[in-house]
């Protein structure tokens, strides 16, 4: 045995030459926050990292992972995406794999000191083979081969790289200089270049916090395995159903829940393979034919097996998501006429998930880990785009209304992806109550509407179809030629429906194929649909998952104000003295008038003393969270009596006149007159008061 000071300097020796020695040597573990070495666990695409550093001067650390470590240069004026920069990245000692997580406050008096925050993560991939010559065919589903490449560029001291991170998309050159630990950062000319400044950009992609916000706010760290695409490998997935929504009604905010408006159109998941894609609707139905120029972009994603989720919106001339151009688009089968379609009405696919990347099953992941990897995995062009995700539930929820769309979804943050399942980790919002129902027959009308007065829907129960009523409001002669000729070719002589319905019209049977999307009111005792109002038929729907939805209160645009401290300000207003002035319910404005007018005589009997338009105001104020549910969506007729009970009585189920911003309204179709006629809604606080300052005193609605 060789003498104890000759086997220490061997140990002392050989742990110089190992991995992350100089890493080791530069830092005391028990004084920094710094994670200790360790090496990579090997698997998964390649990682790359961008850290900002405020030390003595601020910087960023640009870190590829390669060997089990992450290669490391410290970039003094920080990336950039404009070709013409050429940015100095000096080479500095290697680092363990999970210090591409690290986010915190190095002490002072330790090497680096100052504070660390994830400026940017991601995978990456050489793009370049041994000859230099860039290529499409990228690496992220063959580790070995890509790490052998890298070090190969290292070697020879030119590197060329594509990244998918959050902020930093496309290829990148590293070219060292004369001097061996100087290298260049060079972004390549491609449709991620850009003059803007992405630094500008100076928060954590992994806590949203700035580095100078980590002196006053604590950090949490997550392990580095999760910051890139992780999961089980498995083969490219032929088919899968996508994840369906539960409805709720109202929006909420919870640090559990992310948000995203909801989109009106149509469902897609996305197979990639290489340059091969195939768009499936939620019914299994193939589309990618419908869609040559969004299949043409899907087609640049570069990478060798990719599941994509999301939904096809189509806008109209004002800019506002349209559901019926969409349908439109569908329908049409000529290349001459797609080709068309593709210059005047284009689509955008918003993606809002990510199932499968480069030979990984992603599905198991948490939905906020999902997230990440889709907004680093995702190549952005001008008709692919990512879906906008906040915190911030209530306001995203208003916004969403005001853009066009829908409503808005909540997904628990660490929910997993349960595919063909409609799961209670996903939440839908909508701003009107609608469901989906099978088409099983139509009545013949009158007049005009002779050709077809209204569809018999119906929702699968116990493998029946059980009928749930008619529809026959809703259509212009546009969707009543539509929804006819469709029905036309369906026509059979058996009634689809477990039980023949009570038939009041010449009825005509189709085959349970149709779905139709149809907002209504609630659910009668007897099962069924109350005031009805068809919206469009939907084709990505399968007829066979209809079911019944259940009843829920119908969800109005959040109000700047809760509703409480709206009415807390109108009892305050209505103790003015006088007796006509305006008032501000929210962020309308009402004019009074005549508010010592008694509507009630005084009642010597009961000692009740006389109530006045001014009290009447006060107690609808006060009771309008009871009644507004009540009221809701519901079509009105007003008995309206403005002298008071002793003075003439107007029986009122149309307004001639021009209607405040905030009333709404609803057209109904009538068979029996074969006429349409707008009622009245009062689905809101101030449409209440103003009803009361016309002198409204019963209000009769629709049942």
């Amino acid at each position: 045995m060789p003498p104890r000071s000759t086997a220490g300097k061997r140990a002392k020796a050989a742990q110089a030459t190992t991995p992350l020695s100089e890493y080791s040597a530069k830092r005391t573990f028990e004084a920094t926050p710094e994670p200790a070495p360790a090496l990579a666990p090997g698997t998964g695409p390649l990682l790359f990292v961008v850290q900002q550093h405020s030390a003595r001067q601020l910087h960023y650390d640009f870190r590829l992972e390669a060997e089990g470590v992450l290669k490391s240069w410290a970039v003094p004026r920080g990336p950039s995406l404009d070709p013409t920069q050429r940015r100095l990245a000096v080479q500095t000692e290697d680092h363990p794999y999970d210090y591409a997580s690290f986010e915190g406050v190095i002490p002072p008096g330790q090497y680096g000191a100052g504070e660390v925050i994830v400026w940017d993560c991601g995978v990456y991939t050489p793009d370049e083979d041994e000859k230099h010559v860039h290529h499409d065919q990228h690496l992220y589903h063959d580790r070995k081969e890509a790490e052998r490449l890298v070090l190969e560029g290292l070697a020879k001291g030119k590197l060329s790289i594509t990244l998918r991170g959050e902020k930093l998309k496309g290829s990148f050159a590293l070219v060292r200089t004369s001097d061996a630990k100087n290298w260049l950062l060079i972004k390549h000319k491609d449709r991620f270049t850009t003059e803007a400044a992405v630094i500008e950009q100076n928060r954590s992609v992994l806590s949203g916090l700035a580095v100078e916000d980590l002196k006053a706010l604590p950090v949490r760290r997550i392990p580095a395995s999760r910051l890139t695409p992780a999961g089980k490998p498995e083969a490219m997935p032929a088919k899968l159903q996508p994840m369906l929504a539960e409805l709720r009604d109202a929006p909420f905010n919870h640090s559990d829940w992310a948000w995203e408006p909801k989109l009106d159109g149509y469902r897609v998941l996305v197979f990639i393979e290489d340059k091969e894609v195939k768009l499936r609707s939620r019914r299994g139905l193939d589309l990618t034919s419908s869609f040559p120029k969004l299949v043409a972009e899907l087609a640049q994603q570069a990478v060798k097996g990719m599941v994509l989720d999301g939904e096809i919106a189509a806008f109209d001339a004002g800019g506002k998501p349209s559901f019926a151009t969409l349908q439109e688009r569908v329908q049409l089968k000529t290349e001459k006429e797609i080709a068309a379609a593709d210059r005047t009405a284009p689509v955008v696919l918003y993606c809002f998930d990510l199932l499968h990347f480069a030979g990984l099953d992603l599905r198991a992941a948490p939905y906020s880990d999902r997230r990440r990897w889709l907004a680093q995995c995702l190549l952005p062009s001008p008709h692919v785009q990512l879906v906008h995700s906040a915190e911030d539930g209530e306001a995203l929820y208003t916004a969403a209304l005001a853009s066009g769309f829908e409503g808005a979804i909540a997904k628990r943050k660490d929910g997993k992806y349960e595919a063909g399942k409609r799961s209670g980790l996903w939440l839908k919002v909508k701003s009107t109550q609608s469901g989906e129902f099978v088409v099983g027959g139509y009545t013949k009308g009158k007049g005009s509407r002779e050709p077809l007065g209204a569809l018999l829907l119906g929702h699968r129960s116990g493998g029946k179809l059980q009928y749930a009523g008619h529809v026959g409001s809703g259509f212009d002669e546009r969707t009543l030629a539509q929804v006819k000729a469709r029905c036309e070719s369906l026509k059979t002589d058996t009634c689809p429906f477990a039980e023949t319905p009570e038939l009041h019209s010449p009825t005509i049977w189709v085959r349970p194929e149709l779905v139709a999307e149809v907002q209504f009111q609630n659910w009668t005792p007897d099962g069924m649909l109350r005031a009805g109002v068809f919206l469009r038929l939907r084709d990505d729907v399968d007829p066979e998952s209809v079911r019944r939805t259940e009843p829920r209160p119908t969800v109005q645009a959040a109000a700047a104000r809760s509703t409480d401290t709206v009415v807390d300000d109108v009892l305050r207003q209505l103790e003015n003295k006088k007796t006509a002035f305006p008032i501000a319910v929210g962020p309308h404005q009402i004019r009074l008038t005549h508010l010592d007018r008694v509507y009630w005589p005084p009642d010597q009997a009961l000692k009740q003393p006389a109530v006045t338009k001014r009290d009447l105001l006060r107690y609808f104020a006060r009771v309008s969270s009871f009644m507004l549910p009540h009221l809701a969506d519901r079509p009105l007729t007003m008995i309206r009596m403005p002298e008071g009970i002793a003075g003439e009585r107007f029986y009122q189920k149309h307004w001639d006149h021009e209607l405040p911003a905030f009333a709404e309204t609803i057209t109904v179709f009538s068979e029996h007159k074969d006429e349409r006629h707008d009622y009245l809604l009062c689905n809101n606080l101030p449409t209440l008061l103003w009803l009361a300052q016309s002198g409204t005193l019963e209000f009769h609605v629709w049942h």
